[in-house]
């Protein structure tokens, strides 16, 4: 009797074993899955402040790009503006001119 008890005994301990492996992958898994999460969250988070960074740095070039022209363009009118003056001021003799013969 005393081998079937031993036997009885040795299963009885394989069992525990074998649900104490069970329950350490459970755990190990677990455990695995939280991690894998919480990292795929860092990268998110990661993804998105670099995305937000290009998006400034875009934002700020195209600003700098805009305010060039911007100025690019005012020049240009001011010297339009300047050359339409001068000749205007070119032909204000003819104009008093024509202006005097027309009264007299």
């Amino acid at each position: 009797m005393a081998t079937i008890a031993e036997a009885i005994m040795v299963i009885k301990k394989a069992e525990n074993d074998a649900n104490r492996l069970i329950q350490e992958s459970k755990d190990k898994s677990s455990q695995m899955i939280e991690d894998a999460r919480a990292k795929a969250l860092e990268i998110i988070e990661s993804a998105k402040k670099e995305a937000e960074d290009e998006a400034e740095t875009m934002i700020y070039e195209s600003r700098a790009r805009a305010r060039e022209e911007a100025r690019e363009i005012s020049s240009e009118a001011k010297r339009k503006t300047e050359i339409l003056k001068s000749k205007a001021m070119d032909k204000i003799d003819e104009a008093a001119e024509l202006i005097l013969k027309t009264i007299i």
